[in-house]
């Protein structure tokens, strides 16, 4: 880009978001918490219509999309990132939520023959949060290298 002043042309970069490269874990724990607070409302909202298995694995496929998304552009923005690498990353986010939403879903028939939507949601919760240490993991290290 190049800006033209009185003294004529001049080269000048365009400003990059200063604190999402900086801070990468705050922006991700941020994206999280609110990924997976809408996570629960669709989950929450569609369960009496599909079950239990068929809502988490709905709200996981339009949350997926929304999380993958906001970590390319906010916190790991200027990484270098392969389109490939992104569209795997999703994939493969979403195999590894739905499967393991649905064993904690069903696991937790061994706990209570009936779980409410409440546990339901709660089990959820704690498995996305455990489950997003390893995310991070993969996203910062394989999908948006450091430079």
């Amino acid at each position: 880009m190049t800006a033209t002043w009185m003294s004529g042309a001049a080269p000048r970069q365009a400003a990059a978001i200063p604190g999402p490269a900086a801070h990468p874990i705050a922006w991700y724990t941020v994206a999280g918490a609110l990924t997976t607070g809408l996570q629960e409302v669709l989950f929450l909202g569609t369960r009496p219509l599909l079950g239990a298995l068929a809502a988490n694995v709905l709200a996981l496929a339009l949350t997926t999309i929304a999380n993958t998304e906001f970590q390319r552009r906010v916190t790991f923005a200027g990484s270098p990132a392969s389109p490939l690498r992104v569209h795997l990353q999703s994939v493969g986010t979403f195999a590894f939520y739905a499967g393991y939403g649905s064993v904690v879903l069903l696991s937790l028939h061994l706990f209570t023959p009936a779980p409410s939507a409440a546990v339901q949601a709660v089990a959820l919760a704690l498995a996305s949060a455990l489950g997003g240490l390893a995310r991070f993991a993969v996203l910062r290290w394989w999908v948006f290298p450091p430079r």
